[in-house]
């Protein structure tokens, strides 16, 4: 073999294409994210229930939310952590086995306090559903991974309608303990298939085990019924080959220095790389980012309720607030998740045609204009679109920010970094319902809205203020010399 010709892992997936085999990880992968979903959408349904038949306060029941958000907050970061530190398969492992178990003892808690227990302890495990995202794009071509990408966020909206679904069929026969038990059922799903799984190739290389990934780009290649680039399999070509490659003869030396590297790192290590001169600028706003679009998100969906309950009494047309008391929670679920999957779809289309940066400023400007005439009263059928089509188009900007966010961070830190900004988005889940039920049920609807609406101005001016275009361009693999680059 000639050792003068390398050929790193972006250009190899991108030679091989987008597959069978990853058509095959896009389903698992996707089966993970249903599965995080269905966890998540319980929560529009059991809380009543769950009240019921405990004799719960309000108080108590709003717990139930916030225990999983808080979960949830720990678990993006800490399982980014592992992810990074230990492989992306044993991340979404652990991430799996978590939500499986704690999601059974929920179901069968025999008390309130081991409920919220169980709860929290799920929430820490479903943060990390963004190790599947990362594990995904580490497999996809540079020329169409926007896309795809954004195909495998198309699968938490499917998971929101199934749990819709299964919400419907089971709840009034069965109870809210079987609606648990039964939304597990993804996640022992993608359990019982971890072990036909592959590591990333990209992470092996970054560890130093150059032999394992090159296996694995060759199980690529037969799937996809295509040839290896010719050469040497190397992380990085603007290294050394006698620095970066004898693959086969001292990979496993290089293996064994980098794991005890690894395995004496700490959160404030990872933490340190993605803060460092390079990466300082960008992490700070993409938590910014996160942390607003997250905001804004949950508060258009909230508001969608809240500006149309039946018991709200401050607008002065009563067209405006009427709503059919009879009306399904499950049929509403339905149509408020179709803005979702519209927003993916156009997503989808324009994102690697128009780049992430310009992609997100447009959706950013629509979603302000549509929110804007809500500031006065609108009759329920123009609320009901304008209310459509801003959920759309925040849930299209937030989509392309999480594209953005796992490109523009180094393999060795790609889960931390996305991971670390998943939690501050959290945060932003958390504090939202203070904010957009309590205004609107005051009714300052126009407060509510303008404080929107600023905090959208206030994410366009986060985008700007980004310096890299990641469309187009390959995954950086270790971090850049300088934040320009």
């Amino acid at each position: 073999m000639d050792q003068s010709v390398r050929y790193t892992p972006e250009e190899a997936i991108s030679a091989m294409g987008f597959g069978k085999f990853q058509g095959l990880l896009l389903v698992y992968a996707g089966l993970g994210w249903i599965s995080e979903a269905m966890e998540m959408m319980i929560l529009s349904f059991i809380g009543v229930a769950v009240q019921s038949e405990w004799g719960l306060s309000p108080a108590e029941e709003s717990l139930i939310t916030s225990v999983v958000f808080a979960g949830m907050v720990v678990g993006c970061y800490f399982w980014g952590i592992i992810s990074d530190a230990y492989g992306r398969r044993k991340g979404f492992i652990g991430v799996t086995v978590v939500a499986v178990v704690s999601g059974i003892c929920s179901a069968f808690s025999p008390n309130y306090i081991l409920f919220l227990v169980s709860r929290c302890i799920l929430g820490f495990g479903v943060g990390g559903g963004l190790v599947f995202g990362a594990w995904y794009l580490e497999f996809i071509p540079t020329a169409n991974r926007g896309a795809w990408v954004l195909v495998l966020t198309g699968f938490w909206s499917f998971g929101s309608v199934a749990e819709a679904l299964l919400a419907w069929i089971v709840m009034p026969r069965y109870g809210w303990r079987w609606l648990l038990a039964l939304s597990c059922l993804p996640s022992v799903f993608v359990l019982l298939l971890s072990w036909l799984t592959p590591e990333s190739p990209r992470y092996l290389c970054v560890k130093g085990k150059i032999e394992e990934a090159h296996k694995i780009l060759e199980t690529v290649a037969k799937f996809n019924h295509a040839k290896l680039p010719p050469g040497v399999l190397v992380l990085d070509q603007t290294k050394n080959l006698d620095e970066e490659n004898s693959p086969l003869l001292d990979a496993s030396l290089l293996s064994s220095a980098r794991e005890k590297k690894c395995s004496s790192e700490t959160c404030l290590s990872s933490l340190s790389i993605i803060f460092s001169s390079k990466l300082r600028r960008t992490t700070i706003l993409l938590w910014f980012l996160y942390f607003a679009n997250t905001f804004s998100y949950y508060g258009i969906v909230l508001l969608t309720s809240e500006l149309s309950n039946s018991q709200t009494n401050c607008s002065p047309t009563t067209n405006f607030t009427k709503k059919a008391k009879d009306a399904s929670l499950y049929r509403d679920v339905f149509i408020s998740t179709l803005a979702d999957l519209v927003g993916l779809v156009v997503s989808a289309v324009i994102v690697d045609r128009l780049g992430r940066k310009l992609t997100m400023k447009i959706f950013c400007v629509l979603c302000f204009i549509l929110l804007l005439p809500l500031i006065v009263h609108q009759n329920e059928t123009v609320t009901t679109a304008l209310l459509f089509g801003s959920r759309m188009f925040i849930m299209s900007t937030f989509t392309v920010v999480v594209v953005y966010s796992r490109e523009v961070y180094p393999t060795s830190v790609r889960a931390t970094g996305v991971g670390s900004a998943t939690s501050i988005g959290r945060i932003g889940g958390m504090i939202c319902p203070l904010v957009a039920v309590g205004l609107v049920r005051d009714c300052h609807q126009t407060a509510a809205i303008l404080l929107f609406e600023a905090v959208i101005v206030l994410v366009g001016c986060g985008i700007f203020f980004l310096s890299l275009e990641t469309s187009g361009k390959g995954l950086s693999d270790t971090t850049p010399e300088s934040d320009e680059e």
